[in-house]
């Protein structure tokens, strides 16, 4: 974001999360580095959402997540193919949210 507009910035709605049933951070410190954002992971999770977070490091964040996974540094590409092939072998996706609002009606019968 910075080098493209000068500066970052979120790429969505935090407010959404509060909506969220589970909510993965990767690579952030969140409770540290994005205090207000993280006040919506908490309002999901005081609602039962799931917090995952993965991070070499166990922070903050980590303390107040349901499950932290401590990937080694660098392995986050092979961690997300782990996780993607898991949720398409196990057909553990939102079909019709997929098919509805994804490239994905092109790619899966």
């Amino acid at each position: 974001m910075g080098a493209s507009f000068g500066r970052g910035g979120a790429t969505g709605f935090l407010q959404d999360l509060q909506q969220a049933d589970c909510i993965v951070i990767q690579g952030s410190n969140m409770a540290e580095c994005h205090p207000v954002g993280f006040q919506w992971v908490m309002e999901a999770k005081a609602r039962g959402a799931r917090v995952i977070h993965i991070d070499p490091r166990f922070t903050r964040t980590s303390a107040v997540a349901d499950t932290h996974v401590p990937i080694r540094a660098g392995s986050d590409i092979v961690f997300l193919g782990a996780v993607i092939n898991y949720i398409l072998s196990n057909e553990l996706y939102f079909h019709e949210y997929v098919l509805a609002y994804t490239n994905a009606a092109t790619l899966v019968s």
